[in-house]
């Protein structure tokens, strides 16, 4: 996620740092090729210009010329005004008054809507919410069906009327359903096209005007960049937009719209897709985004992900075998499992601060499939073997081998990675530096 444009940040105002004066002509530098990874990046150009204008205004005056660490002013300054640009603060959804709450999901064809649809559902369900998926896309193939395969998934109820029926008479129909049956949020997934026209405009106005809807979420492709904020334009001009859902963040090198759509739309980026698992959706919090792409890391996030995913015993009890020595394969394995659970690893370490930026992750690619083999050779053990590695010899190997379906070469490696688990554990508490970290977690996954 943005790995090009951090890269090439991180880069330019990693030139300050360290350095115990600053003149105009040093900021000047930077900030060329500061502009320079923005406009590759595909943020508006007029974005640019305003932010590279606030940049300069405070980076030359006399809180940055005055003082002892210039080069950390200027990269504090960067980070609050990329903070800024994004919106400053996570926008919160409107759920106040009187339920029920109408929430509509609007966009083209391909952006994601209909599982956008499905992922806040979910979001809002573990709040506590009781929503309501209603089906009003009767046009594209299997719509319908695929909104109630992914409501059946998250044991989430989908209204529908079928493909023969008006969209605005189905919103309708599935907000009285939502009244009668005790659900709080209603969210309507509407049709898309392949582009903007007047049939789809009036379509979603209609929709809008007979149910009234709290929320008015386009849905957006990040990868498209600037032609994301363009659809963004489009769509405001018509609808009363309330904020916006950025899908495929996670597949998103550039950040042109993640860092354009709120300065040139005016409305708030709400949620963002990670991922294409049902609970990949994020809030979005610009002080985090800002945080990741300057290397800084997102350390709030990644503790929510961790209580969302770890249970909080179980972790207890983890780390007092860690510090009693008695940390078997066993643990190795659930250990691994709740990690996984964080979402891609890549994501979990880009949030660790010194992981976060494109040059300390590079080599680290973290193998999915890697780790699915050392769930299966752990498997293929003994309870005993799992609890006392050091009774594996050469025979054991080989049966482990043949049971998971590895070579004993594979079986060697993890004994050893296993062993160096308890170091990596001391060194990422330890504060050592991402150095020593990296070549940590390299060992750990099989790199």
């Amino acid at each position: 996620m943005f790995s090009n444009l951090a890269e090439k940040l991180q880069s330019a105002l990693g030139k300050l740092k360290g350095r115990g004066k600053l003149s105009e002509k040093d900021v000047e530098q930077a900030l060329r090729e500061v502009r320079l990874a923005l406009l590759e990046a595909d943020v508006n150009f007029r974005v640019v210009k305003d932010f590279l204008a606030r940049v300069r205004e405070r980076a030359v005056g006399q809180e940055v010329m005055q003082s002892l660490t210039p080069g950390q002013q200027v990269i504090k300054i960067v980070h609050e005004e990329l903070t800024g640009l994004m919106g400053g603060s996570h926008a919160r959804l409107g759920l106040t008054g009187r339920p029920p709450h109408v929430l509509m999901l609007v966009g083209l064809q391909g952006a994601g809507k209909t599982t956008s649809a499905a992922k806040l559902a979910n979001a809002l369900k573990r709040q506590g919410h009781r929503p309501l998926l209603v089906a009003a896309d009767v046009y594209r193939p299997a719509a319908i069906r695929q909104l109630q395969v992914l409501g059946e998934q998250l044991g989430i109820p989908v209204f529908t009327l079928g493909e023969r029926h008006d969209p605005v008479d189905i919103a309708q129909a599935g907000l009285s359903h939502a009244k009668t049956h005790g659900n709080d949020v209603v969210i309507i997934d509407t049709a898309g096209r392949l582009h903007i026209d007047d049939e789809l405009m009036q379509e979603v106005e209609r929709i809008a005007a007979a149910v009234e809807p709290k929320e008015t979420l386009l849905v957006l492709d990040a990868m498209t960049g600037q032609e994301a904020v363009n659809v963004a334009e489009r769509f405001n001009q018509q609808l009363e937009l309330t904020g916006f859902i950025l899908t495929k963040l996670d597949g998103d090198a550039r950040g042109g719209a993640a860092l354009s759509v709120r300065a040139v739309v005016g409305k708030p980026i709400k949620y963002v897709g990670m991922g294409e698992k049902v609970d990949a959706l994020e809030p979005f919090h610009p002080e985090r985004m800002a945080s990741r792409i300057l290397g800084m890391g997102d350390v709030l996030t990644l503790i929510e992900k961790a209580q969302a995913a770890m249970d909080a015993e179980a972790a207890e009890k983890l780390a007092a075998k860690l510090r009693s020595a008695e940390f078997t394969l066993e643990d190795f394995l659930e250990q691994l499992r709740q990690v996984r659970n964080m979402g891609p690893l890549d994501q979990v370490l880009g949030m660790i601060p010194g992981f976060s930026g494109a040059k300390q992750l590079q080599g680290l690619q973290v193998d999915e499939k890697q780790l699915k083999r050392i769930e299966a050779i752990i498997q293929s053990m003994t309870p005993e073997e799992r609890s006392q590695p050091a009774i594996i010899n050469g025979s054991r190997r080989r049966r482990i081998a043949r049971g998971s379906g590895t070579s004993v070469q594979d079986v060697n490696r993890l004994l050893k990675q296993f062993e160096q688990t308890r170091v990596l554990f001391k060194q990422l508490g330890g504060g050592k530096g991402p150095r020593r970290r990296k070549g940590m977690l390299a060992r750990l996954f099989g790199h």
